[in-house]
C-alpha cells in the first residue's frame, strides 16, 4: 500500500512549522465543498441524528406540556377629524401626529395606571389566570432557580391597600401588546390570556379605559386653560389701559404736539430735507451749464473749428433765435465761400470778402454766446445762495429737534408697550370665547374601530412553527456540532494530511488488527534453558506474527510498501541502517518495526533487529525477555556480538536486546559513543538490513543522538490519535532527524473508517481490491 509517489523525497523540505502547501484535490470549486460536505456526514452522521431528535423531541415535550394562550386584539384611531368650526374655536395646539407623538400614545396604552385601571375595573387580581402557577418559561426559571425571585419579592416595597402589586402589574403588562398598523394612524392592542373570551374582555376594557382617559385629560387641559384665560384677560387689560394713559400723561407733561401720528418737528425736517434736495439738484444743473459755456468760450472765436461745439450748451442754443438767425446765415455764406471758391479759386477778391464776412458772423455768435453765459452765471449764484438757506433752515430745525428727543423715544416705548397689550388682550379675548364654546361640544380624539371578539384559534403554541424549528433547528445544531467537532479532530486521517502539513511521503497505511490470542506452537509451550543457551527468541504474539503467518493480508503488504520505499529510497545512496521512531510512546513503532524486520528476514536476507529503547526496551521483552546481555554489553566489550544475539528460528532474523539493569541515566551519551559507532561499523558488515526500534522522540533526545548511527528515518504516527502539533513540535525540535526522514507511517488505520475522511479516493479502499488478489482483509 504505498500511498505516494517516491518522488516527493527528492523535494526540498521546508520547516514543518512553515506554512503547508494544499493538497491537490481532483476537483475543484463545488465539487470540494460537496465532497467535503458528504465526507462530514458520513463521519459525524450520528452527531447531527442525536441532536436532531434531541430537538424534535424537546419541542414535543415543549407542545405536550404548554398550556394554549388565545390572543384578542382591538384597534384604535387616533387623531379623529373635528368639525371645522370646532377646530377654529380649539384652545389647545392640534399638530398632525407623527412618529414620536404615536409612540407616545404606545407608551401610555403600556403605561403601569392604565394596568391598575383596568385590573381594578375588572377585579383582575382574583383571575385564576394570574394567581394559578401555569406552565411557562419563567415559571420553570424560578422552580430551576428562585434565589432571584425570592430576593426581588423581600426587596419589593409593601403593597399599598387598594392597589394591585407589582407583580400582578407585571404579569398583566407582559401579555399585552401594542403597535402601529403599517404607516396609519390605527393602532392594534392585542392581549392574551389562557381563555378566549377573557382575553377579549381585557382587550375591550384597555381600549375603552385609555379612550376615557384621553377625552378626561382633553376636558382638565380645556377647563385649566379656560381658568388661567380669565385670569390673563383681567391682567392684561388693566396694563393695556394703564399704559394708555401714561402715554397721555407723558405728552401733556412735554408739550409734545404731533400731526397724523408724527410731531411737528419731524414733519419739518422732512420738509426741509425735499427741499434742500431740490435745491442741490438745481445748483449742479446750474453747475454744469456754466462749465459747458466757459469750456466754449475758450476757443478763439475767428477759427472757422470754433462754431463746430456750439450745441454742447444745450438747450440755450438751440432755443435762442439770435444764435439761429446768425448760424443759418454763417452756413449760407460758408456754402457760398464752397462754390465761389471753386470757381475761382480760394485767393479771389470775392471769396476773401466772404470769408471775412463768416468771420464776422463767428464773432457775433460768440458775443450772444457770452451773454448766455453770464444769464447762466446768474442762474448759478441764485441757485447756491438758495441752497445755501435751506441748509441754515435744515441745521436750525435738527438742532430744536435734539432737544425731545429723548422725549420722543420714551413715547415711543409707551406707544410700542401700550399697542402689544392691547394686542394681546384681544388674542386672549379671543381664545377664550373659543374655549367657553369648545367646553359645549366634547369630542375625543381617539375611538375604537371594533370592538374585539373572542378569537377561535390559539395563537401559541404554534405546533407547525415549534415543530419545524426543533427539526431544523436540531440539524443546524447538530451540523454546527459535527463541523466543530471535525474542524477539532486536530489528528491525522488520511495519507494526504501527513503529505502537506509534515511535507514528507506516506509510505503506508498499516491497517488496525485486531486482537487475537498466540496460536499454539507446534513445539514446546514453554522456553526451556536450553532455548536460552542457544538464544532462540520467544514466540512473539499474534500481531508480530502476522507477516510471517499471514503473508497474503493486507498489513502485510503495507509492511511490503515500507520495505520497497526504504530499498528504493533516492535520497540516499544506502539504506542498510533503518531508524524506526514516532512523537510519542504507544504509536506501533515496536509492532511495525518488528514486522519489517520479520518480512525481511522472511525473505532470506540477513537481517538484524537491534533494540535502542534503552530506558523502556518493550521489543526485548518481546523477543528476548530472559536476554542476559546487550547493545550495552557488547558496546563496552563485556560480551562478544555472537553472545548477545538472538535467533528466530522462523525467519532466521537476528536480535539484539537491550537489557536493563538499573536506572540509566544517560543514554543518549551511550547512544553517541564511538563505541556504539564501532558495532554499527560490525552490523553493517554483518547484516544486509539493520533495523533500529528507537525511543519516542518526545519524551527522550536519544534519537537525536543517533544521527551518525542510522542512514534513514522512518516516522510513525498513529491513525485518528497522534495530534497534528505534536508531531511538528516533535520534528522542528529535531532537525538533524527531519532531514533524514523518508516518510512517514500511518499505524493502526481504521481501513473502514477511511472512506468517511478521504472522499476523494474513498473507492481505493474497498476490499474488493484485495480479495480478487488472493488478499484477505486483515
Amino acid at each position: 500500500m504505498l500511498q505516494n509517489n517516491l518522488q516527493h523525497a527528492d523535494r526540498m523540505r521546508l520547516p514543518v512549522n512553515g506554512p503547508a502547501q494544499p493538497a491537490q484535490a481532483d476537483g475543484g470549486g463545488i465539487t470540494d465543498v460537496i465532497n467535503f460536505g458528504i465526507g462530514l456526514l458520513r463521519r459525524q452522521y450520528l452527531v447531527i441524528l442525536v441532536t436532531a431528535v434531541l430537538a424534535t423531541a424537546a419541542s414535543l415535550l415543549y407542545l405536550r406540556v404548554a398550556s394554549p394562550t388565545y390572543t384578542a386584539q382591538v384597534q384604535i384611531l387616533l387623531a379623529n377629524p373635528r368639525p371645522q368650526f370646532v377646530q377654529q374655536q380649539s384652545l389647545l395646539a392640534e399638530p398632525a401626529f407623527d412618529l414620536s407623538q404615536i409612540e407616545t400614545q404606545l407608551q401610555l396604552l403600556r403605561s403601569k395606571a392604565n394596568a391598575v385601571a383596568v385590573i381594578d375595573k375588572l377585579k383582575l387580581a382574583e383571575d385564576p389566570d394570574f394567581s394559578a402557577s401555569g406552565l411557562s418559561l419563567q415559571a420553570l426559571w424560578q422552580r430551576i432557580w428562585p434565589w432571584p425571585s425570592t430576593r426581588s419579592k423581600k426587596d419589593a416595597p409593601p403593597e399599598t391597600n387598594g392597589e394591585p402589586s407589582d407583580t400582578l402589574v407585571d404579569a398583566f403588562l407582559s401579555r399585552l401588546s401594542a403597535g402601529r398598523v403599517g404607516y396609519s394612524r390605527v393602532i392594534e392592542i392585542s392581549y392574551s390570556s389562557s381563555n378566549a373570551a377573557r382575553a377579549a374582555e381585557i382587550v375591550n376594557a384597555i381600549a375603552d379605559t385609555y379612550v376615557a382617559d384621553q377625552l378626561n385629560a382633553k376636558f382638565d387641559a380645556n377647563r385649566k386653560a379656560t381658568s388661567w384665560l380669565q385670569e390673563r384677560l383681567r391682567d392684561l387689560g388693566d396694563q393695556a389701559l394703564a399704559a394708555q394713559r401714561a402715554v397721555d400723561v407723558y405728552k401733556a407733561q412735554n408739550n409734545i404736539v404731533s400731526l397724523g401720528g408724527k410731531p411737528i418737528d419731524e414733519q419739518q425736517i422732512t420738509e426741509i430735507n425735499n427741499r434742500l434736495a431740490a435745491a442741490r439738484a438745481q445748483t449742479s444743473e446750474a453747475t454744469a451749464k456754466l462749465a459747458r459755456y466757459e469750456t466754449l468760450l475758450a476757443v478763439d472765436p475767428k477759427k472757422p473749428s470754433s462754431i463746430d461745439n456750439l450745441d454742447a450748451i444745450g438747450t440755450d442754443a438751440l432755443n435762442s433765435q439770435i444764435i439761429t438767425g446768425l448760424r443759418q446765415q454763417y452756413l449760407e455764406l460758408t456754402r457760398r465761400e464752397a462754390e465761389l471758391a471753386a470757381r475761382v479759386g480760394r485767393d479771389h477778391l470775392a471769396v476773401v470778402n466772404i470769408r471775412n464776412r463768416a468771420r464776422e458772423f463767428r464773432v457775433s455768435i460768440f458775443d450772444e454766446v457770452k451773454r448766455l453765459a453770464e444769464v447762466s452765471r446768474s442762474e448759478f449764484e441764485l441757485a447756491k445762495q438758495r441752497q445755501e438757506e435751506i441748509e441754515k433752515q435744515l441745521s436750525k430745525a435738527v438742532s430744536q429737534s435734539r432737544s425731545v428727543n429723548s422725549a420722543e423715544l420714551t413715547i415711543k416705548d409707551l406707544e410700542s408697550k401700550a399697542k402689544g397689550l392691547h394686542s394681546l388682550y384681544e388674542t386672549f379675548l379671543q381664545r377664550y370665547m373659543g374655549s367657553t364654546q369648545q367646553e359645549t361640544f366634547p369630542t375625543s380624539d381617539t375611538r375604537v374601530l371594533f370592538p374585539a371578539s373572542p378569537p377561535a384559534s390559539k395563537s401559541k403554541p404554534k405546533a407547525r412553527l415549534i415543530l419545524a424549528l426543533g427539526i431544523l433547528g436540531g440539524l443546524a445544531l447538530g451540523i454546527g456540532l459535527a463541523l466543530l467537532r471535525d474542524l477539532m479532530d486536530r489528528v491525522f486521517r488520511t495519507s494526504s494530511q501527513v503529505e502537506t502539513v509534515l511535507e514528507l511521503p506516506c509510505l503506508s497505511l498499516v491497517p488496525l488488527l485486531p486482537a487475537r490470542k498466540s496460536p499454539k506452537p507446534p513445539i514446546r509451550l514453554q522456553k526451556t534453558d536450553d532455548d536460552v543457551q542457544r538464544r532462540i527468541a520467544s514466540s512473539p504474539t499474534a500481531i508480530h506474527q502476522t507477516v510471517v503467518g499471514m503473508p497474503l493480508s493486507r498489513y502485510t503488504e503495507a509492511i511490503r510498501s515500507i520495505k520497497l520505499a526504504i530499498d528504493h529510497n533516492p535520497a540516499k545512496i544506502s539504506s542498510q541502517v533503518v531508524g524506526i521512531t514516532s512523537a510519542l510512546p504507544n504509536e506501533g513503532k515496536t509492532t511495525i518495526a518488528a514486522s519489517l524486520a520479520q518480512l525481511i528476514g522472511h525473505t532470506g536476507k540477513r537481517a538484524i533487529i537491534v533494540d535502542c529503547d534503552l530506558r523502556n526496551p518493550s521489543l526485548t521483552g518481546i523477543f528476548a525477555p530472559k536476554a542476559a546481555c546487550g547493545i550495552i554489553e557488547v558496546a563496552n566489550g563485556s560480551r562478544s556480538l555472537a553472545e548477545a544475539v538472538w535467533r528466530d528460528p522462523t525467519t532466521n532474523l537476528a536480535f539484539l536486546p537491550a537489557v536493563r539493569r538499573g536506572p540509566l541515566l544517560h543514554t543518549s551519551e551511550i547512544l553517541c559513543a564511538d563505541s556504539i559507532s564501532k558495532l554499527f561499523d560490525r552490523l553493517r558488515a554483518e547484516y544486509d538490513y539493520i533495523i533500529v526500534d528507537l525511543p519516542p522522540l518526545t519524551p527522550l533526545v536519544d534519537v537525536r543522538a543517533t544521527s551518525s548511527l542510522i542512514d534513514c528515518y522512518i516516522l510513525v504516527v498513529e491513525w485518528g490519535r497522534t495530534k497534528i502539533d505534536v508531531v511538528q513540535h516533535a520534528l522542528h525540535t529535531a532537525p538533524n532527524v527531519h532531514e533524514s526522514l523518508i516518510g512517514a507511517v500511518l499505524s493502526k488505520t481504521d481501513t473502514k473508517a477511511m472512506a468517511r475522511y478521504d472522499g476523494h479516493r474513498s473507492y481505493y479502499y474497498h476490499d474488493s481490491h484485495y480479495i480478487r488478489y488472493g488478499l484477505s482483509g486483515s
